[in-house]
């Protein structure tokens, strides 16, 4: 229990931990945002670690001039890429095997076929979309992996994803971040964009359960 108040503090008080961060570690916090947006990406174990929201608010510390924001937006945008080519990769080796065979203790085989069924609705243009909306963002890559995308037409809407998301949410948190009424209510501009980055896949959940149920209620 405590782990999870630990947590939810991270994410919602992001302002104050990343200031911490940055006081504590210098030029080192470059390479902690590359290593946490590499894993949320590129992991299907972490879909959990921050992502719009960390970029956000590295985005407004960059506006305050205690981060570089070509550098922030350089290092980032290589991180998510490589993390998506990781992830890309991990689901050509291994994916047929989670599919074909029992439930994983490591992998939640739901968010797999939900992303699976986003991937059949939007073809390729799930790599960049999935990049605005957690949980479908990390799953998306692994999916392709599978066997539904080739390499180097996975790789285009890799590259066009990763420069948007990174562009949009730093810039985002550079230009918009430390406006007077966002820094004041900052907690709540952080709660914004998650609850708006996971309303996309909320709503398409409930789009398929209504299908789904109608489909049921007319056989």
């Amino acid at each position: 229990m405590d782990y999870i108040k630990t947590f939810i503090d991270i994410f919602m008080h992001l302002d104050r931990h990343l200031s911490v961060i940055i006081q504590d570690y210098g030029v080192w916090t470059y390479a902690i945002l590359f290593l946490i947006i590499f894993c949320e990406t590129g992991l299907v174990v972490t879909p959990f670690l921050p992502g719009d929201s960390l970029l956000f608010a590295a985005g407004a510390f960059a506006g305050l001039g205690a981060l570089d924001p070509l550098w922030l937006c350089m290092l980032l945008s290589v991180a998510a890429i490589l993390g998506d080519t990781l992830n890309y990769s991990i689901g050509h080796f291994i994916g047929p095997k989670v599919f074909s065979g029992k439930k994983s203790r490591f992998l939640n085989r739901d968010h797999l076929e939900k992303t699976h069924r986003f991937y059949e609705k939007h073809g390729g243009k799930t790599i960049i979309i999935a990049r605005f909306m957690p949980i479908i963002r990390t799953f998306a890559p692994f999916v392709a992996g599978i066997g539904s995308m080739t390499y180097p037409r996975f790789i285009v809407y890799n590259i066009i994803g990763g420069l948007l998301w990174i562009g949009i949410f730093v810039g985002g948190g550079y230009f918009f971040g430390n406006i007077p009424v966002v820094k004041r209510n900052f907690t709540l501009v952080i709660m914004a964009i998650i609850v708006l980055s996971v309303m996309p896949g909320f709503i398409e959940y409930l789009r398929y359960r209504f299908r789904t149920s109608f489909q049921n209620n007319t056989i």
